[in-house]
Order: C-alpha cells, then sequence, then structure tokens
C-alpha cells in the first residue's frame, strides 16, 4: 500500500526540486507538451517562452496515432513511433524525464502515461506546470530546443489498457470512470462526439476535481477523500479501476492521480471518441 510521499515524489516533482535538478550534471530531458482541444498553438506558445532546456512535443501527432471513428481521436500512437519521437526529443535510457504544460498536467499527463506504459520507469509530471514554475520566480526561455537525439528503447505493456469489452465489464464488475465535464458525462452537451452521455454503469469524476485552486494536484488525503467516495479506496485494495475520457488525454490525468493514492488504474484510450461512434454500444444519460 503506498499512499504516502513516496507515491507522490513517484508521479509529481515541484518546481524547487525540478531547479535542483536541473542545476546537476545528469538533467532529466524536459518535455513541453501544451495543448487544448480545438487549438493548434502549442508549438507558438513553446516558442514564446519554455522552460530552460525544454524539448516541444506536438500530442496530435506524437503523442497520438492519426484519428478515425472506430479508434477514436487520439488513438496510442505506434511503439516504433513512438521511440522514435522519444529520441528526437532526446530521452535517453536509463534517464529521467519531465513533462509539464500550462494546464495543471491535463495535457503533459498524456505523455506522463504513454512513455510509463512504454517500459520508461522514470517519469514525473511537474506539479503545477509551467505557471508554478514562474510564480516560483524561475527563468523561462524563449526559441527552440534541439536536443542530442536520445537512445531509449521502448517495450509497450508497462501499465494496463482496456478496450470497449474491458471498460464495459469494469463499469459492471469493477469501477469505470467517466473523467469528462459533469455535463458531458449527464448527455446534456457534446461538443465533440456524435452521441452524448456516458458508457453504462460508469460513474462521474471529473478530471479537474484532481486539482486544487493553485492547478497542483491535490494532497494525498483529500485525493484519498475524492475517490473514496466514487467506490475506490486509497492504497489498491479495492475493486479493478479503468478510466475514460473524450479521447483518452485527460483520463491519463486520473490515472496519474489515482497512482498517487496507490491505486493501479487502467487506461481506456479509445474512451468516449471511440464509444460514441459505435452504434451498437449502449448510450446513458442523467
Amino acid at each position: 500500500m503506498r499512499t504516502d510521499d513516496a507515491a507522490r515524489r513517484d508521479v509529481l516533482v515541484d518546481v524547487d526540486e525540478l531547479a535542483r535538478l536541473l542545476a546537476d550534471d545528469e538533467t532529466p530531458t524536459l518535455l513541453d507538451v501544451r495543448w487544448v482541444l480545438g487549438r493548434t498553438d502549442g508549438h507558438e506558445q513553446y516558442l514564446a517562452g519554455h522552460l530552460p532546456g525544454a524539448v516541444h512535443v506536438d500530442l496530435d501527432t506524437e503523442l497520438a496515432a492519426p484519428p478515425s471513428p472506430a479508434a477514436g481521436r487520439h488513438p496510442l500512437p505506434d511503439v516504433a513511433d513512438l521511440e522514435r519521437a522519444a529520441r528526437r526529443w532526446g530521452v535517453r535510457e536509463g534517464g529521467a524525464v519531465v513533462v509539464y504544460d500550462d494546464a495543471g498536467g491535463m495535457s503533459a499527463a498524456r505523455a506522463w502515461w504513454l512513455l510509463r506504459w512504454a517500459g520508461v520507469r522514470d517519469v514525473r509530471i511537474l506539479d503545477g506546470g509551467l505557471g508554478a514554475w514562474a510564480q516560483a520566480g524561475y527563468e523561462v526561455e524563449p526559441g527552440d530546443v534541439v536536443p542530442e537525439p536520445g537512445d531509449v528503447v521502448l517495450v509497450p505493456g508497462a501499465l494496463t489498457t482496456v478496450d470497449a469489452d474491458g471498460a464495459a465489464a469494469l463499469a459492471t464488475d469493477g469501477v469505470l470512470l467517466d473523467a469528462r465535464a459533469p455535463e458531458r458525462y449527464a448527455g446534456q452537451v457534446e461538443p465533440v462526439d456524435p452521441r452524448a452521455g456516458h458508457v453504462p454503469g460508469a460513474c462521474s469524476a471529473p478530471t479537474s476535481a484532481n486539482l486544487g485552486p493553485d492547478g497542483r494536484f491535490l494532497d494525498g488525503e483529500s485525493l484519498a477523500a475524492r475517490f473514496a467516495a466514487v467506490g475506490v479506496p486509497a492504497g489498491g485494495d479495492g475493486p479493478p479501476v479503468a478510466v475514460y475520457c473524450g479521447s483518452g488525454v485527460t483520463a491519463a490525468h486520473q490515472v496519474a492521480a489515482l497512482a498517487v493514492i496507490g491505486v493501479d488504474a487502467a487506461l481506456y484510450p479509445g474512451s468516449w471518441s471511440q464509444w460514441a461512434h459505435d452504434p451498437d454500444r449502449p448510450v446513458a444519460t442523467g
């Protein structure tokens, strides 16, 4: 059972610790993963200012395969493509990686999850992201960073995934968490996908509730209480858990939050963008 500070440090790094790490000889690879659904200016934001030495990562093209109705908006990338991208970012075999964004880790968590899934053990999310870094008085730099190519070898499967059938089964025999906004879960609005609602039996657990007003992850006690309320006790002693969202991006943030309290949750990569395109899949509302 790992609900202590060690579990949190395995997932997250704060700005002061990162500043110390960047002053060492063996610095972590820094990945800037700024992305928001419906916007395409992540690279422009990166060029305007980023953490010193950070490399830009394009979520749509490097952290996902091409979208399709059958696979969803952000299918998992082919591991060979991900390995090529990771080497371009400078990820080294056995080296540490820190990922960040400017949205509380909502997009950076996708890089955290993918690299962990592909066997990179030391990957952490910068808690509070770019905002916390700047607020603490640390410098940012403009322009592009082209690192020395890395040599990492990626092997998929270190983290668990479920497909649509597996998600449906866990909605009955375990806990399936819907990480989207409550109004999308309820079917009141659906701005992106063809049908509104949620997987029958899924529990609403919006990713945004993982964060405090400062954009940092809640403390372990608060996270434990949040997930206990939807049937997921801390420490991993409860039923099996899987998470989905719109397209498998913010659900990775939920997997990270659960890892902080010692729960190993599976990700449903296709998520609602896959489920809603399949007319044979039932939809619940309310």
